[in-house]
């Protein structure tokens, strides 16, 4: 029993008084909510409209009880018992409570009672996060492509600020960067480009940033001051372990040629560029970056490799849904996963409808696109547990 139920069954024998003396001189007992309270920063799963509600409803705990039965790992089982120990000793320690008018022992009550409250609403959320299955691919590191849409000359210059966006930011998480390809236009902007990106849970955090951006400015070709919409792709390919991905090299088709464009004394004088073709699929991956031809078909083979993971993790996953059917599409101007608008300092994420201010800030590639990402990964979060629910409620109504 806990300090407080200590207390207030000493009172109850005309102890109280002594007891209470000794909590406030030796401060919260190892054994109280207060000194074993999971003190974690809120999950900002919370935040989404909605998620109270599911977690006091009675559906999670039909889907929980569903997983005992069936059996769950070790860490889901653990939180689970303490949750249903701490339901219990909080309905105890508010039955105790009513029972004694000493306003000292109340006081300690409600302290010991919004305790519990708050270590019962962090078991939830961290077993609503066990619940929800991790991607094979979340700890994968990832290459990333970039491609100017519609818009021209602004589109590749706007393709060039979120690429350079995306680098801080590998950067600000301490990933490793490396550019694979990239093809500048001729005012500095960016047509096509290519970069692997390592590190801890890379993949898990940039999937959401794939499909197509929009920015709507003021160009500066315009000399009219109009303002234009342009618009241009990302996509986010997580990058296979020699485990997961075998290539047989009979497959492939491998070609050398001269490198082209800017690049130096190398171009157009040695055969450094490298295309790889895999013939089963007709994917095609090409390197001209470096000026070795061994280094290039490195390269190339990272990018290839990425290409074909992704094709067989879409087959696979064909029939569930998937942040991955919205990366690519038509880079059209209406077809959009977030708009960057400069005249009004706003950002948009239109598939959670969420806005934020100060676009220079967000571009720097550090805390307000790390938290834009973050919400993008608890909604994905909370619609994979909606998913799960539902699914076991039609199976407790067949």
């Amino acid at each position: 029993m806990r300090l407080l139920s200590r207390v207030l069954r000493a009172a109850q024998g005309g102890r109280a008084a002594a007891l209470l003396h000794q909590s406030r001189r030796a401060g919260p007992d190892r054994g109280s909510a207060a000194g074993t309270c999971l003190l974690l920063p809120r999950c900002g799963l919370s935040s989404r409209p909605g998620l109270q509600e599911l977690l006091a409803g009675p559906a999670l705990r039909r889907l929980l009880e569903a997983r005992c039965e069936g059996g769950v790992g070790p860490e889901l089982a653990a939180r689970v018992q303490r949750l249903r120990d701490k339901e219990q000793e909080l309905c105890e320690t508010r039955e105790l409570a009513r029972q004694d008018e000493n306003e000292d022992l109340r006081k300690l009550a409600e302290k010991e009672i919004a305790a519990c409250e708050e270590e019962i609403a962090q078991l939830k959320q961290q077993i609503v996060l066990l619940l929800i299955p991790s991607e094979e691919t979340d700890e994968s590191d990832l290459v990333m492509e970039v491609t100017a849409g519609v818009g021209g000359q602004e589109a590749m210059l706007f393709t060039s600020e979120i690429f350079d966006m995306y680098q801080r930011y590998a950067a600000y998480k301490k990933w490793k960067f490396e550019i694979l390809e990239y093809f500048p236009s001729e005012i500095g902007g960016l047509r096509h480009a290519v970069a692997s990106i390592a590190g801890l849970e890379a993949y898990k955090y940039m999937k959401f940033e794939g499909g197509v951006h929009r920015v709507q400015r003021v160009p500066k070709t315009e000399k009219q001051g109009r303002i234009h919409t342009s618009t241009m792709t990302v996509a986010i390919l997580p990058q296979p372990t020699p485990m997961k991905l075998q290539i047989n090299p009979k497959d492939l088709r491998i070609e050398t040629k001269r490198a082209t464009g800017a690049g130096g004394q190398h171009v157009n004088t040695t055969d450094s560029a490298v295309r790889i073709v895999h013939i089963p699929t007709g994917i095609v991956s090409e390197c001209q970056q470096e000026r070795s031809q061994i280094r290039n078909k490195e390269k190339a083979m990272q990018m290839l490799s990425a290409k074909l993971y992704k094709a067989k993790l879409e087959e696979e996953t064909k029939k569930r849904n998937s942040v991955r059917k919205i990366q690519i599409g038509t880079k059209g101007r209406s077809e959009k996963i977030r708009t960057y608008n400069f005249p009004q300092d706003r950002i948009t994420d239109h598939r959670i409808s969420r806005s934020v201010h100060h676009i220079e800030c967000f571009m720097l590639g550090e805390e307000k696109l790390d938290e834009m990402i973050q919400t993008l990964r608890e909604y994905a979060d909370y619609e994979s547990l909606m998913e799960i629910i539902s699914e076991n409620e039609k199976k407790n109504l067949s």
